[in-house]
């Protein structure tokens, strides 16, 4: 099969495609044929070398993908059954035309739903469902502070803020972005490269601050985010993009503010919490993703690269080009006598 690779740690131009070992399904596991994938920066920082895959899983990228079932191995259950229409949640493997998923982090496509919108969901949406529902456990009526609300995880925690009655404001870099947001249902939005963004949740919250802060950013926005979190609010931490290490009374003032900090990863939490949450979200979430739900919900894709092209989409995503998610769209071939397409 083919599948992205990359020799050494560095850059995007460092993946190509090349031909690897189609894998087979262990104890419990569904061989899932692929038909798209989707990005996220935890691949970004798996090809420069900062974030390894947890033990035991692929070393190829991708945390999502949609697909057909196209074989089993021992033990499964019968849940599904070859040819089903499925969107996975993985530990790595995404980018390649097969990989293999234990089969309760599965769940079905919405029949109205392409495999492009599918592969946008698993990854960002059950991390969006995993911080709200998990881990703060929101409550109806409270105020959310989204940073990169415009990411995969940010356009799905707005929507899912919105389903939970409760009230979503983001940042983002641009305008447009901004726009975008407030089309998904944000109740207000800053940009943080021209708006001290502390100042203005303040004012929208009438000085009483925000409940929740969902922050992959850490580091340099950390006295902002104490700025503007209400007492005894939560701050969960899913990511580090502007890194770590943090100087100043950090400690003091959130312990002034009675505020709790989470940190949480999805990718490295063990089978049966991922099947936890797959089942939770499948129950709960996934019905308002179909056609005719109401409130409808819905995958925000940005861009869909074919799967040579998978350095050019790292470096869109590396640029922040993105609203919504980029898809790697994997290559379907076609056996016709002596003559092999692949479209």
């Amino acid at each position: 099969m083919l599948a992205v690779h990359f020799d050494c740690p560095g850059g995007p131009e460092n993946l190509y495609v090349k031909e690897v070992p189609k894998p087979h399904p262990g104890e419990g596991e569904v061989l899932v044929k692929v038909a798209a994938s989707a990005l996220n920066r935890a691949d970004l920082l798996q090809r420069r070398g900062k974030y390894p895959p947890p033990k035991g899983a692929s070393e190829i990228l991708g945390l999502e993908a949609a697909g057909t079932v196209a074989g089993f191995g021992g033990g499964c259950k019968g849940r599904w059954q070859v040819g089903d229409t499925v969107m996975a949640l993985l530990s790595g493997g995404g980018y390649a035309q097969y990989v293999t998923v234990p089969e309760g982090h599965l769940m079905p496509v919405p029949a109205d739903m392409t495999f492009a919108q599918a592969a946008a969901i698993p990854e960002a949406w059950l991390t969006a469902f995993q911080l709200l529902h998990f881990v703060v456990k929101i409550q109806e009526g409270e105020t959310v502070l989204i940073h990169a609300g415009a990411s995969g995880v940010g356009v799905a925690a707005i929507q899912l803020v919105r389903l939970a009655k409760a009230i979503p404001i983001v940042t983002a870099g641009t305008q447009e972005k901004l726009e975008a947001t407030a089309n998904l249902g944000a109740a207000a939005g800053f940009n943080y490269k021209t708006e001290d963004f502390s100042e203005k949740v303040l004012a929208f919250t009438q000085g009483s601050g925000v409940d929740i802060i969902l922050d992959c950013v850490a580091a340099s926005y950390w006295e902002k985010n104490l700025n503007c979190l209400k007492t005894d609010g939560r701050w969960i931490l899913y990511g580090l993009l502007s890194g770590g290490e943090v100087h100043g009374d950090f400690l003091a003032r959130l312990f002034a503010k009675r505020g709790s900090i989470h940190t949480s990863q999805l990718r490295s939490r063990e089978k049966e919490y991922k099947e936890r949450l797959v089942g939770a979200f499948t129950r709960t979430v996934l019905p308002h993703l179909c056609t005719g739900a109401s409130p409808r919900l819905r995958p925000l894709v940005h861009s869909i690269y074919p799967l040579h092209r998978i350095a050019e989409a790292h470096a869109a995503m590396e640029e922040n080009r993105n609203t919504g998610k980029i898809v790697i769209r994997l290559p379907v071939w076609i056996f016709c006598a002596h003559f092999i397409f692949a479209f």
